[in-house]
Order: C-alpha cells, then sequence, then structure tokens
C-alpha cells in the first residue's frame, strides 16, 4: 500500500475523535491510578526491577519513559482530555515529580491476586492500595505543616472529589495460563475478584467516590499468547486469537460487571463506571485495516519476522546471545501500522484509537451523563 494512502485513515481516526475528546471536560481534580502494564507509566522501572531500551519510547517521548509502548498509553490520552498532566508513578524520585493532579500506583506484570516468590511484580493490587493509603496520609501531614507544599501534592478534599482509575487483572488470567487449565482459571476468577473487592472497599473507606474500572481486553490476541498457546490452529478462532485466553477474559469480565452492580448498590454515595475495554479492543482487531493498521497480532518491535514477531527469549531493545548466535529485537519502520508494539502490549497509535473509543461514552456503564461525577461540559 502505497504511503499516502496508509496514513489517510490514520488522519481520518484523528479527525474524527481527536476534536471530541478536546472539546469535552472531565471535571475532576486529580487521579489516582492503579494497574498493570497497560497503564503503567514508571512504577516498576522506577522499583529497579526491570529496565526498557530504546526503541520503546521513540514515537512521543522520544527515550524509554517507563511506559512499555513506543509513545503513549491510554491514560496519557484520558488525563489529557481531562486537561491533566500525565501521572507520575508513585516511585518517582527524580525528575521533579509532581502529584498535585494525582498519582500513578500502577506497575507492570502486577496481579490482583498478592505477588508469590515468582512474581516478576511485588506490587499487586493490595499493595498498590497500601501505597495509595500511605501516601494520602503523608500528604496530610506535609498540608498540615504549611502552604509550601500546596502546589506538589493533592489538596486535603481532592481524594474525595479525585477519580479512581483502575486496570487490572490481565495477569492473573494469562499467567494462569502457564500451570492451570482453563476450567481452574474460570474457577479462580471469584476469588481474583473478591481481593479487588476488598481493595475497592478499602479506598471507599478512605474517602474515594469515584471508580473507573477498565474490564480487561482480549488476551488470546496477543502475539505472546498465540507464539505459546496457539501452535495448534485448532486452538485459534477466526481472528487467529487463542480460544480459551478470550473465554477466560469475557468470563472475567463478566463478573467483573456484575461486581460492578454489586459495589453501586452498597455505595449509593459513590459512582462505580465499568469500561468494556474487551469490546473495544476486539472491534480493533476484527476490524483492523478500517482504521488504518495493517497488522492485528503481529508485533512491532520483536524477533522473528511473521506472522508474529515474537521471541521471548529476547524483549524489545535488547540483543542476547542465543545458542552462539546474536539476535536482536528491533523495531518496524512504521509502528502506525501495527496494533501490537512487543508482543504484549499495543502501540501508541493504538491506544489512542481505543482512548478515543472509551471518550464516546458508549463502552461504559452507565454511559456518560449529565448524572456522571465528572460532567461532560462542551466548551463551545
Amino acid at each position: 500500500m502505497p504511503t499516502n494512502m496508509r496514513i489517510l485513515p490514520i488522519l481520518a481516526i484523528i479527525s474524527i475523535f481527536l476534536p471530541f475528546a478536546k472539546s469535552i471536560n472531565f471535571d475532576v481534580p486529580a487521579v489516582f491510578n492503579f494497574g498493570d502494564s497497560n497503564s503503567d507509566t514508571g512504577e516498576l522501572i522506577a522499583a529497579g526491577i526491570e529496565s526498557l531500551y530504546p526503541p520503546n519510547g521513540q514515537t512521543y517521548f522520544k527515550v524509554p519513559s517507563g511506559r512499555y509502548c513506543d509513545g503513549r498509553l491510554i491514560i496519557d490520552f484520558l488525563m489529557d482530555a481531562m486537561d491533566l498532566p500525565f501521572l507520575n508513578a508513585y516511585l518517582d524520585s527524580l525528575g521533579l515529580p509532581n502529584f498535585r493532579k494525582g498519582c500513578n500506583f500502577a506497575a507492570a506484570a502486577s496481579t490482583i491476586l498478592p505477588a508469590t516468590a515468582t512474581s516478576l511484580s511485588p506490587f499487586s493490587f493490595g499493595v498498590q492500595v497500601s501505597q495509595f493509603i500511605r501516601f494520602k496520609a503523608r500528604v496530610l501531614e506535609l498540608l498540615a505543616k504549611g502552604r509550601k507544599f500546596e502546589k506538589y501534592v493533592p489538596a486535603d478534599d481532592f481524594f474525595k472529589k479525585g477519580l479512581y482509575m483502575f486496570d487490572i487483572g490481565q495477569n492473573d488470567l494469562a499467567g494462569a495460563f502457564y500451570s492451570k487449565s482453563l476450567d481452574q482459571i474460570l474457577g479462580s476468577i471469584p476469588s481474583i475478584l473478591l481481593e479487588f473487592e476488598n481493595g475497592i472497599k478499602k479506598l471507599y473507606d478512605e474517602g474515594a467516590r469515584y471508580f473507573w474500572i477498565h474490564n480487561t481486553g482480549p488476551l488470546g490476541c496477543l502475539a505472546q499468547n498465540v507464539a505459546k498457546f496457539g501452535t495448534d490452529p485448532s486452538k485459534l478462532d477466526e481472528l487467529g486469537c487463542v480460544s480459551s485466553h478470550n473465554e477466560a477474559a469475557k468470563t472475567f469480565n463478566l463478573q467483573l460487571h456484575a461486581l460492578r452492580s454489586k459495589l453501586q448498590g452498597q455505595y449509593p454515595d459513590a459512582n462505580v463506571t465499568y469500561v468494556d475495554i474487551y469490546t473495544i479492543k476486539s472491534n480493533l482487531i476484527a476490524n483492523y485495516s478500517k482504521y488504518g493498521f495493517e497488522q492485528p497480532i503481529m508485533a512491532c518491535c520483536g524477533n522473528g519476522g511473521p506472522p508474529l514477531n515474537y521471541d521471548s527469549r529476547v524483549s524489545c531493545g535488547q540483543t542476547k546471545v542465543v545458542n552462539g548466535t546474536t539476535i536482536t529485537a528491533k523495531a518496524c519502520t512504521d509502528s502506525n501500522e501495527y496494533i501490537n508494539w512487543d508482543g504484549i502490549h499495543y502501540t501508541e497509535a493504538a491506544n489512542q484509537y481505543v482512548a478515543s473509543q472509551i471518550l464516546t461514552g458508549k463502552y461504559s456503564d452507565p454511559p456518560f451523563s449529565d448524572k456522571m461525577p465528572f460532567l461532560l461540559k462542551l466548551r463551545f
């Protein structure tokens, strides 16, 4: 496809959705985010547990930014739509981090269930909630000492008026497939969601009232999972995705949606919003060419070439010697053509599309309306 023809659909998406996103204002003073690599803006890297190398960050930040992406994440686009700055990771200590407008506790590889000795990330959902509780207590201590800290930390009432966002659970499901059957994984979902519910209750007790919960995406369509579990074509669906992984994700999402209704009933003074990320991402993968993409599953940054360009032995930007042979995970020429960045995470272009769909309000329960805690105000 000629370059100019390839770019036109992408420009069409931007022209349709970006003005809409910019024409609204989510009236919240701060955002507190919890999750995994889908919304991690530098937590795991700041902890010194992992390192990211170029070409990560190449599209927007021009250097690795702590995000597992070539550029911005969904949360970055949502923060922009709310006229709020990108969230600093809780563990950021250099670069003059400012937490006035919120804080990001999300860490790559994190799970809802407590971490184990083999977990890559120790920052499970319960730990992230505990970090928030300490963060809030420390903020209130600083504010009590005088006004000199006001421009760096949230105001007292921001904790009640702020938006609490969640995007976690993917790793609980995806990781379980390495040791459990599908039936065992489906049977474990209630216990996973009980842990999530307990965390939400703790945040409610701390004053949180506005909750924004993303469900999990189509795990079976990630190149990492196709490479490991999709070698038998009978295990794949019509889109080339691993059927069992997507079944687990859909079951998890059904029960998460039910939990949203339960929480809303228990806390009538709160607003609990459920966002159907699964449907948005599935639609993107099924109709990728319509939205200007050329590769729905193959990784942009990887090793091995088509059909997946994914090699579990070497991550994006790394070079390793394997069996005497040097292999490098390099980026594709144009990441705008790809939905998947590194076999696990989405490209900036795909993240922008997902964010644009979230901002339509069509994929939320309840949908955006004048009853939402953060009113949608047209600026024109």
